[in-house]
């Protein structure tokens, strides 16, 4: 680029940026949906289920340190048991990955997720829950926490969850990998996990929680 070319280009950006429009403050967005279900633990789980996700309820009063004979009995050949919660210790945590790719060698994958849908069965998961991104789409298997008080009604009030504004990596996953063909059938697994489990546990108090 020569001289002319830049001043010309900076002519034009330098037009532009003097002719911006006065910031305006975001909209206010409406809530579309003002209906909310009796029971949102059950939506939740009606919902899951049509993506092929299970939802487990028998752990709801039970202290999460059966989560490993639940996972035991539930995973019976996996050897990388992937914890991403201080409660439980799996077999590895994500820290002691070196490369993002080395998730693909988890069998099961452990979360805690601080929001669940009851709209669509999505469950929330962020850089703070995952520490590694890649835990909950390359792992085989995923094991997502979920204390039902922290389910919404519909995907219009989990967008305002916090961690859309401030968190850097921010996702709604809905059930388990799986393609659409032309014929309008859905296949599980695809890319991705092969299941999702969410077990609906109540967030554990800081004294329970392993160091």
């Amino acid at each position: 680029m020569n001289s002319t070319q830049a001043l010309s280009r900076n002519s034009i950006l330098d037009s532009v940026r003097a002719n911006q429009p006065a910031t305006q403050p975001m909209p206010t967005i409406p809530h579309f949906h003002t209906n909310k279900p009796a029971d949102l633990v059950a939506a939740f789980r009606e919902s899951i289920a049509r993506m092929a996700g299970v939802v487990v309820t028998d752990m709801l009063d039970d202290d999460v340190h059966d989560l490993d004979s639940f996972l035991r009995a539930k995973f019976p050949d996996a050897k990388v048991i992937c914890s991403a919660i201080p409660e439980y210790a799996g077999t590895i945590k994500p820290a002691s990955l070196n490369y993002w790719s080395e998730a693909s060698t988890i069998d099961v994958c452990v979360v805690r997720s601080p929001m669940g849908v009851a709209e669509t069965g999505s469950i929330l998961l962020s850089d703070v829950e995952s520490q590694v991104n890649t835990i909950a789409f390359l792992a085989h298997d995923l094991v997502v926490l979920l204390d039902p008080k922290q389910i919404v009604a519909n995907i219009h009030e989990g967008c305002e969850h916090p961690y859309f504004k401030h968190r850097p990596y921010s996702v709604l996953m809905t059930g388990p990998s799986g393609p659409g063909d032309i014929s309008g059938t859905t296949v599980h697994p695809a890319q991705g996990v092969k299941t999702l489990t969410v077990v609906l546990s109540p967030a554990p108090s800081a004294s329970n929680r392993a160091g």
